[in-house]
């Protein structure tokens, strides 16, 4: 990740685990894991709505609306913020996402592994259709309502997202 120490440019800086550390300036950054979030919408006849990757990592692969939580946000209000960016739709008033499962994953993006702690919620969206939807078209190729028991996991694009779609199965039958 680091060829030069961000604060001194140094070469020396060393890689141990998860923590850079130079010995010229005592520089230290800690590479930790970031939050990602996910949300399963459950929609009419119990079919979720799951999206095909527009863009690398796992382009063409299904994934849940959700992403990265970003800095000052809580995961709750990341979901919300992603799920409005992605497919335009705000969480209705009076219903609230449930976590139902966390799993870690490592998604590589730009020669850069990072670690995430992805947190799958789930939420019933009953009314929702496609036309309520306004997907973000570079990230989002296309938006599927998908029965689960149809749901393969060589379709999905993350172990992760692969963990949390058995476990909902299996709780949400």
């Amino acid at each position: 990740m680091f060829k030069y120490c961000p604060a001194c440019a140094s070469q020396k800086i060393v890689l141990e685990g998860h923590r850079f550390h130079c010995p010229d300036c005592g520089f230290v950054y800690y590479h930790n894991t970031a939050a990602a979030t996910g949300c399963v919408i459950r929609a009419a006849g119990g079919k979720i709505l799951l999206l095909v990757r527009g863009r690398e990592p796992a382009k063409g692969k299904l994934d849940m609306p959700g992403g990265f939580v970003d800095p000052g946000e809580g995961a709750l209000e990341g979901l919300r913020r992603e799920l409005r960016e992605e497919i335009g739709w705000d969480i209705p008033p009076g219903a609230e996402p449930v976590l139902f499962a966390s799993f870690p994953n490592r998604y590589p993006y730009h020669d850069i592994l990072y670690n995430t702690c992805d947190l799958f919620f789930a939420i019933d969206a009953p009314d929702l259709t496609e036309k309520d939807l306004q997907r973000e078209e570079a990230e989002i190729a296309a938006v599927r309502f998908v029965n689960p028991a149809d749901i393969h996991d060589e379709d999905l694009a993350f172990d992760s997202t692969r963990r949390a779609i058995q476990v909902y199965k299996q709780r949400y039958r």
